[in-house]
């Protein structure tokens, strides 16, 4: 996975954007396009079709601020729906009740602001696709759990590397706007990348020369900028689950480790960490060891 700031993602993503747009013409929505909702918004002229965003509810549903995430690694939007009529089973309703990690269909006027993240125009109704498992949800109460501890290894940064190359099932999008997510509530800009990517571009500076006969490691670095993140998912991990009933599903499980890295002496560990997702599709987890260093 290449390294890069999220400004340059920015500046990677604002020329695909306009790319063979006539000036004057309605810029094309990113996302994909879903079959749109009968009920005709009524800001539209009658003869007036909106353009469509499909995307996933990665952070805000609680309070209609929603941070949204397509596939890509730059389709990611923001938007308030708090005043947007809401569409869910064929019924309408309102922001209340949408849930982090909902697939939703936005009805717009088809102009995105060229910002990260991006931002539609004038937007008639959200409809929700979806229900989706919400798992970015999960990932970031853990950033956030990590963060917490051992706060000593967060002092005087600028930046936040999160490296999510090892949870499957994420979107590039999803990556993009849970780093993005974490980062800015800590007023620091995200850096995407493994430990050994953001090495090898020179984000962190050496402490100590490797010892007479032994090669060059992370082990003799630190990050006088900032501080990483990583998760890694057991894909392998086994489950000793009871007899279920018939009819009964069993319960939906992610094991993992996580990581906060600011040097080879200035490190913490979740480790042996198992995820769960409850009846009412919110996750928890629990930590089975915790390691620092």
């Amino acid at each position: 996975m290449m390294v890069r700031l999220f400004a340059l993602l920015l500046l990677c993503a604002l020329p695909l954007a306009g790319c063979g747009q006539v000036p004057g013409e309605t810029a094309a929505p990113a996302g994909t396009a879903a079959v749109s909702p009968s009920v005709t918004p009524p800001s539209l002229a009658q003869d007036e079709e909106p353009s469509y965003l499909t995307a996933t509810i990665v952070d805000g549903a609680e309070t209609g601020k929603l941070l949204l995430a397509g596939e890509a690694g730059y389709d990611v939007y923001t938007i308030g729906v708090q005043d947007l009529p809401v569409w869910l089973d064929g019924a309408e309703t309102d922001y209340t009740a949408l849930r982090d990690g909902m697939t939703v269909e936005l009805a717009f006027n088809g102009l995105i602001a060229e910002s990260f993240p991006a931002q539609p125009g004038e937007s008639y109704r959200l409809t929700v696709v979806e229900e989706g498992d919400g798992q970015c949800a999960l990932w970031l109460q853990v950033l956030e759990d990590l963060w917490a501890v051992d706060d000593g290894l967060n002092g005087g940064i600028t930046q936040v590397g999160v490296d999510l190359s090892q949870v499957p099932g994420l979107t590039e999008g999803e990556k993009s706007a849970i780093a993005w997510a974490f980062a800015s509530a800590h007023n620091a800009s995200p850096v995407t990348g493994t430990l050994e990517e953001l090495w090898e571009e020179g984000y962190f500076t050496p402490t100590a020369e490797p010892a007479e006969g032994y090669a060059d490691s992370l082990a003799l670095y630190c990050w006088e900028d900032g501080v990483h993140f990583s998760i890694t998912v057991d894909e392998e991990a086994a489950w000793s689950l009871p007899d279920l009933e018939p009819g009964e599903e069993p319960p939906e499980l992610v094991a993992f480790d996580a990581q906060k890295w600011r040097s080879g002496l200035g490190a913490y560990f979740f480790g042996d960490c198992v995820g769960q997702r409850g009846e009412d599709g919110a996750w928890t987890y629990t930590v089975g060891a915790e390691l620092i260093a």
